[in-house]
């Protein structure tokens, strides 16, 4: 039992702390969304094409995937986390 315990208390404490986080982004992914597809986007990605972007800026961004992917693996943890709460209660 005890080893039951120290697992299950480790578990929470990383899954506390890990939410605070993921919480604490939501205003990141929230901006990121909004700017993804955006005008803004399109005249930075059109800027980068056209070489008028300093060789070392970092281009996430505009890589076309980066976004979408993490917006996705967000839409799937909200999905995660939806069907853990409600096994959970269950």
């Amino acid at each position: 039992m005890e080893h039951h315990l120290d697992r299950a208390s480790l578990a929470v404490m990383q899954l506390s702390a890990a939410l605070d986080q993921y919480v604490a982004a939501q205003e990141s992914l929230h901006a990121l969304d909004s700017y993804y597809g955006s005008d803004e986007w399109k005249k930075d990605f059109a800027d980068d094409e056209s070489g008028l972007l300093p060789n070392d800026l970092q281009r996430g961004v505009l890589s076309e995937d980066a976004i979408w992917n993490v917006l996705e693996d967000s839409k799937e943890v909200n999905d995660r986390m939806r069907d853990i709460t409600s096994f959970c209660k269950g």
